[in-house]
């Protein structure tokens, strides 16, 4: 593993596990086993750094979902949950956490849930054989984001709840 994906790997998890104000460079470079200076000089700043873990979280986690319905893509959800924990959306706690007066967190942050929102549309398109309306993609969406939180203290039946309800809306779009 070179050191920028070293060090985006350990930044990952200590945002994610701690937060991002009070994880600090300085833990950052203890952890990632790099002086300050080379932990500076790959990473430039900490809010670069924190939207460089978030874009490489963001492609890893789109990367799954390559799929055909709206029950696969909550079944995708629980299993990222399985492997990574259930602690909430990582982009949203960034927004939340730092506000939107870092440009480079709230650009990253918006540019992935467009994404993410382009993804679920192209899920139902394939499972529709159509383009669902914008209505629909939204309610899949928001469907989505809840369970994520709601997973943190609900644990994995709420994604499954969700995925259910997510699925009937999309039979729903079908007739």
């Amino acid at each position: 593993m070179n050191i920028d994906a070293k060090l985006i790997s350990v930044a990952e998890e200590l945002f994610d596990r701690h937060g991002f104000n009070a994880t600090g460079m300085d833990r950052l470079a203890q952890a990632a086993g790099m002086s300050s200076r080379t932990l500076y000089k790959h990473a430039g700043s900490k809010n670069e750094l924190i939207a460089a873990v978030l874009m490489t979280r963001g492609q890893r986690f789109l990367q799954r979902l390559e799929l055909d319905s709206v029950a696969a893509l909550f079944d995708a959800l629980a299993s990222w949950m399985g492997e990574e924990g259930a602690r909430g959306c990582l982009f949203l706690r960034a927004q939340g956490e730092l506000g939107t007066a870092l440009p480079e967190v709230t650009e990253v942050v918006a540019a992935y849930k467009a994404r993410f929102s382009e993804t679920v549309r192209r899920i139902l398109t394939r499972q529709l054989g159509a383009s669902p309306d914008e209505e629909l993609v939204e309610q899949v969406v928001i469907l989505f984001e809840g369970a994520t939180a709601a997973a943190s203290y609900r644990g994995p039946a709420a994604v499954a709840t969700a995925g259910r309800a997510a699925t009937l809306l999309a039979q729903r779009g079908r007739a």
